[in-house]
């Protein structure tokens, strides 16, 4: 019998359980989300999946104070690195105001906090912005827990860290640090996802290299019919075999790995690509050729599955139930070499729409997914990024594990309630 692909408490008191009503709520989100060139918010992804939280919060009176992390200033304030833009979008997708502070810590903040009415928000400045973030300082971790009454964690893609805003200020909330809706989804559905699938199931793992997804492969490996690979990955395998993979992206040092899960258990489930799209180079109109992917000149570089992988993985996804995909399967990012990668995903919304269970994590893949317009259909598609991978992996999430336990709360007379009451 399989042991579970990761072993979360599920007894942590939820934002169910909280008394809001007239409260500070101070919810971590994860709002990195990236700017246009006009520091314009290009993508919403992130910040949408908040929204359940949010008006959970408003719709009980409480006062919703979101605080965020947003590129790396290094705990210095970096203008470019200013949470602003994301205000602007916020409001415009809340549908009313959104207050904005020039900070995320200080007298005059924690004042704009309590001057608060019932239903309305704020948003907190860049919590990098200080260094005591970085290295989950407790004592910066209770400056930013001055800003709320009650904690809701519901940032799943910053769950990994331990960091102040997601790690230490649990403690500062002893029976009041709950995990918000986008929390208990994310972990929920993968959860069921990777240990108790509708079956046939099998897994689609790409990306550049294979050294990020080891685990990954060797997690889901044992619980899928099949597991597709794609991306730069497959040709440090398809050089383990043997393959001529020209000038192909791989990982020397990887290849004695690659041998390892080629030659191990379940090595008869892995389907690596038939044909390659290549090119000699990556600029725009370089001559393009497909070749078998383990016969690729010197000189090519393989960037996309060929048609006939194409046509092979399409097939396999459509024998099964449920499709669990981390990783693109070439450089999407590039039309001519999307090909492979849109074919995948226009698979899984077909699997979707016909009422099987589509899953995809990774920032990648959620990225291809918005280019081609294949996102809403899909039954799940995760914010996580190092999270996911350390929630297959089976360890522990810091942010989560901190959080309030409802046997223990309870038991110590700590337990804030359930908000409807």
């Amino acid at each position: 019998m399989l042991e579970p692909v990761t072993k979360f408490r599920t007894n942590k008191i939820t934002l169910d359980d909280l008394k809001i009503t007239g409260q500070r709520v101070l919810v971590r989100v994860d709002f990195n989300v990236p700017l246009d060139d006009e520091g314009r918010v290009r993508e919403f992804t992130r910040i949408k999946t908040a929204l359940p939280t949010i008006h959970n919060i408003l719709d009980y009176d409480g006062k919703a104070i979101l605080m965020s992390h947003f590129g790396r200033p290094d705990g210095k304030h970096v203008p470019r690195f200013s949470l602003k833009p994301v205000a602007v979008e916020l409001q415009r997708l809340l549908g009313k105001d959104v207050k904005f502070a020039q900070d995320c810590i200080g007298p005059e903040i924690e004042a704009m906090t309590r001057s608060l009415k019932p239903g309305e928000v704020l948003l907190l400045e860049n919590v990098r912005f200080h260094p005591g973030e970085a290295i989950d300082d407790p004592a910066y971790a209770a400056e930013l827990a001055k800003m709320g009454d009650v904690f809701v964690n519901d940032a799943f893609g910053a769950a990994h860290r331990k960091q102040a805003s997601v790690h230490a200020i649990a403690s500062c909330f002893p029976g009041s640090a709950a995990a918000g809706r986008l929390m208990m989804r994310e972990l929920r559905t993968l959860g069921r996802t990777l240990n108790d699938p509708i079956k046939p199931f099998i897994g689609i793992v790409g990306g550049v290299k294979i050294s990020s997804k080891i685990k990954t492969v060797e997690r889901v490996l044992p619980r899928v019919k099949k597991m597709l690979i794609g991306g730069g990955m497959a040709y440090t395998f398809i050089k383990a075999r043997g393959g001529n993979i020209g000038d192909s992206t791989f990982e020397p040092d990887k290849l004695s790995i690659a041998e390892k899960i080629l030659s191990g258990p379940g090595a008869e489930k892995i389907i690596l690509p038939i044909d390659s799209i290549a090119a000699k180079d990556l600029a725009y109109g370089s001559e393009r050729k497909t070749f078998p992917s383990g016969q690729i000149p010197d000189g090519w570089r393989g960037l996309d599955l060929g048609r006939k992988a194409r046509s092979q993985y399409r097939k396999e996804i459509k024998k099964v139930k449920t499709v669990f995909w981390n990783g693109p399967m070439g450089y999407f990012e590039r039309e001519p070499y999307a090909s492979g990668t849109r074919a995948v995903a226009r698979a899984m919304v077909d699997l979707a729409i016909n009422g099987g269970v589509s899953v995809v994590g990774g920032g990648d893949s959620m990225a291809a997914l918005y280019k081609f317009e294949f996102a809403a259909p899909m039954t799940h598609i995760s914010t996580g990024g190092g999270s996911l991978l350390e929630f297959i992996e089976g360890k522990p999430l810091p942010g989560f594990r901190a959080l309030s336990d409802r046997v223990n709360d309870i038991s110590n007379g700590k337990h804030t309630g359930v908000k409807k009451s």
